[in-house]
């Protein structure tokens, strides 16, 4: 069942997106739950116009998000942690706490945008971020967990 994506759907796509799912997960999923329409060739029409319309404003949007992520450049951002022995942390570091942090340094970004490599930080060291300004314009950024003084 082909449909035209209405929001950003995690693993399937992006807004305006057309695609292609099995008749149950849009039924039962996607349409009521406002993510998706049917694509109609009407519909599909409009989007076709739509997109056509909206581009210049994309390439602005594309060119400030190039912006913020150049801003990561030799950005070197240690976060603060309460540790116990060893590199154990009490609690943990989450997305949450990395937009925050980076929102100190003049880059807004929405937690749902960053992804931290194997979740939650629960230890010390060195880590690996994935943040997502744009559909396109995606950075990776490295960070450091450090103990409180």
């Amino acid at each position: 069942m082909e449909l035209i994506l209405r929001k950003d759907v995690e693993n399937l796509g992006f807004k305006d997106d057309v695609v292609t799912v099995k008749h149950g997960y849009a039924r039962n999923f996607l349409i009521p739950q406002g993510y998706a329409s049917l694509a109609t060739p009407s519909a599909k029409k409009a989007l076709a116009e739509t997109i056509k319309q909206r581009a210049y404003k994309e390439q602005k949007n594309i060119d400030e998000a190039k912006k913020q992520a150049a801003k990561l450049n030799g950005l070197d951002l240690k976060l603060t942690a309460k540790a116990g022995g060893g590199d154990k942390m009490f609690g943990s570091i989450t997305d949450a706490d990395l937009a925050e942090a980076l929102s100190k340094e003049g880059i807004e970004l929405e937690k749902k945008y960053i992804s931290i490599a194997g979740g939650n930080i629960k230890r010390l060291g060195q880590y690996e971020a994935t943040l997502r300004f744009h559909r396109e314009v995606i950075a990776n950024f490295s960070f450091a967990v450090v103990a409180e003084a």
